[in-house]
């Protein structure tokens, strides 16, 4: 198993950046396939980025393609994500989630494991 721990979050200007961090428990970090979800008032979850177990392979959500990147520091049992040119409507709770997997994973109901959230609001 592993827990997982967000931070990063905060309050940022329309056009900013913040970056993400998912710290992992445990000593097989490396065995997981990771991914950022967000879940903004009223709404539903929904898929925001994912990456594979060794980094090599990455999936965006087309709305946050060319302004977000997910990457993993295996040796930290760390995951992030970079958000640059901030929008308001990228205002949510933001989850990271893992999976024991050799594929990217896209679908919230594939993953076993999650973290508390941490609320990132984009002021305009």
């Amino acid at each position: 198993q592993v827990q997982l721990v967000e931070s990063g979050g905060g309050l940022v200007q329309a056009g900013g950046s913040l970056r993400l961090s998912c710290a992992a428990s445990g000593r097989t970090f490396s065995n997981y396939a990771m991914g950022w979800f967000r879940q903004a008032p009223g709404k539903e979850r929904e898929f925001v980025a994912a990456i594979s177990r060794g980094g090599g392979s990455t999936n965006y959500a087309d709305s946050v393609k060319g302004r977000f990147t997910i990457s993993r520091d295996n040796t930290k049992n760390t995951l992030y994500l970079q958000m640059n040119s901030l929008k308001p409507e990228d205002t949510a709770v933001y989850y990271c989630a893992a999976e024991r997997a050799f594929t990217v994973i896209t679908r919230p109901e594939e993953y076993e494991y999650w973290g508390q959230g941490t609320q990132v609001t984009v002021s305009s």
